[in-house]
């Protein structure tokens, strides 16, 4: 791996834990930079804020799952291939469950920071379905991809209750939420 590469992840490795225990907007850049065992100065090269680590673990969650996908599961209904892509998302990020519960948490009292990150959670849905064989071309395609995040967005806040080893209850709350939206998703 090369230095930057590993810095990096030494500064995700950091930060999520700490955004875990303090919160979002109590956590300093400084704060990680010290956890990190980086100066501020290489903290800022990789990484120009707070967004962008957050948006760093997210995209590392989007290619954990594209890079998974299995070929299997091609000629599978929409819906088991999209419910596939959805868990290894949480999958994904089930390192970072507690750093997003606290996020969520503030969520409220920031409205503009949560706003800003919408198109981030719009394109991630994107590659979900993409990943699943689901187009997201024009205005159908629109469509599918709100689809998707509304329903993801509802499974999430299961996923952040549910510490069972199996997921058992995220899985039924996706497999619900995904039959209820499917209408939609088949534009």
């Amino acid at each position: 791996m090369p230095q930057s590469e590993d810095r990096s992840t030494r500064i995700l490795e950091s930060a999520m834990p700490l955004i875990a225990r303090q919160g979002w907007r109590r956590t300093s850049l400084a704060e990680i930079a010290d956890a990190a065992d980086v100066s501020l100065a290489e903290l800022r090269r990789a990484f120009r804020s707070k967004e962008a680590i957050l948006a760093a673990v997210l995209s590392r969650a989007d290619d954990e799952v594209l890079s998974g996908e299995d070929p299997s599961l091609r000629e599978e209904p929409r819906h088991d291939r999209l419910f596939d892509a959805i868990m290894r998302r949480f999958d994904a990020l089930s390192p970072y469950k507690p750093a997003i519960r606290a996020m969520l948490r503030e969520a409220p009292a920031e409205p503009l920071g949560s706003l800003c990150r919408v198109p981030r959670l719009l394109n991630s849905m994107a590659w979900m379905l993409e990943s699943a064989g689901v187009s997201t071309a024009g205005i159908a395609g629109m469509i599918r991809v709100k689809t998707l995040t509304g329903l993801y967005l509802v499974t999430l806040r299961t996923w952040l209750r549910d510490d069972s080893p199996d997921l058992a209850p995220t899985m039924a709350a996706l497999d619900r939420n995904l039959r209820r939206a499917d209408r939609l998703l088949r534009l």
